[in-house]
């Protein structure tokens, strides 16, 4: 809908999310601009046999198993695609995705993941899990391949003594200790987030804070208290109705709503049955700009002449570690 550049989209998802997307995509014959679409369609075997090759994982989150996934999205898109923004599915836009990709050009050589960052959470029964959130994530996928992010029954296998060992396991132990007898660590809250947050907090030289502004969230910070209103508020105004900055790198500063995210709505979030409570403080602030999303017609996407849509679809495609064992058959030797 915002979009000044030609998009990839990389897709991650079951057959009927697949039939679902395409169908959409399908009604774009002139987009503005070129837009391709890669479907990556994992079996369920094969995220349980990766979860199991890496050993210590384990999550007793809603997401279940697909949204460990989450972890791996390094290792399921092909190696020629160096970088990707990652969202959440209970989430959109509000302003043109090239501004968001246009914090990679702001990074340390050394950078490998953004995703916003809230130090003034305090929730030691999630190991303090709640100050990041992966529902915006900034990746650089080459560089999270090379470190070996995830480990691997293959990774450890390697005896060519010409690759780094994995990133993770020392980070994941830090947080969380010693994993328990079965080698798995139990009880690691909010799921992939958990095991992120052990990365991030114990390698700090990888990663960057990404700005408030591209996750506007209805949990836990409600939203920041901003939301659609009079158009002629003014910043000083803006700034004083704020909450939830205090103690953060952005306290005395404006959030300017680029991406919304719903994640404490539950089920689908335009679905919600307080979207029809005029009087929900949620409901004053956003239900004109789910409406305006949730109806906003596919057809009208088409916009330019010349341009395109390409589909292509994966099925089954192999982990990076299934790569390299393929790629570097003696390895184990």
């Amino acid at each position: 809908m915002y979009t000044s550049r030609p998009l990839q989209f990389h897709i991650v998802c079951d057959e009927a999310a697949q039939t679902y997307l395409e169908s959409r995509f399908r009604l774009l014959t002139h987009p503005l601009h070129s837009i391709s679409v890669r479907f990556y369609r994992l079996s369920f075997q094969s995220m349980l046999d990766r979860i199991s090759r890496e050993g210590g994982i384990n999550t007793d989150h809603s997401a279940g198993t697909p949204g460990l996934m989450k972890l791996f999205l390094h290792e399921i898109l092909p190696d020629d695609v160096e970088m990707a923004i990652y969202v959440d599915t209970d989430a959109f836009l509000l302003t043109d995705p090239a501004l968001l990709w246009e914090e990679f050009s702001q990074w340390d050589s050394g950078v490998s993941i953004s995703m916003p960052s809230h130090p003034d959470q305090d929730t030691p029964e999630w190991h303090h899990a709640s100050r990041i959130c992966s529902c915006t994530m900034l990746l650089h996928l080459g560089r999270l391949r090379a470190a070996r992010l995830i480990d691997s029954s293959i990774y450890r296998a390697d005896r060519s003594g010409l690759f780094p060992p994995a990133l993770s396991p020392p980070t994941f132990e830090a947080l969380f200790g010693p994993p328990g007898p079965n080698g798995q660590y139990m009880h690691v809250a909010l799921g992939d987030q958990g095991y992120w947050w052990a990365i991030v907090s114990n390698r700090k030289d990888l990663f960057r804070p990404l700005r408030y502004d591209w996750e506007v969230t209805s949990c836990l910070l409600d939203m920041y208290m901003t939301g659609l209103g009079h158009d002629d508020t003014p910043e000083d105004e803006e700034s004083r109705a704020m909450t939830h900055l205090r103690g953060t790198p952005y306290e005395g500063q404006v959030v300017l709503p680029k991406l919304v995210h719903f994640n404490c709505l539950h089920d689908i979030y335009y679905n919600w049955a307080g979207w029809s409570n005029p009087e929900d403080s949620l409901t004053k602030r956003w239900k004109a700009a789910v409406d305006y999303h949730v109806g906003f017609k596919w057809l009208w996407l088409n916009r330019g002449s010349a341009s395109s849509v390409d589909i292509q679809v994966f099925i089954d495609p192999l982990f990076a570690d299934q790569r390299f064992e393929a790629e570097h058959p003696h390895a184990r030797d």
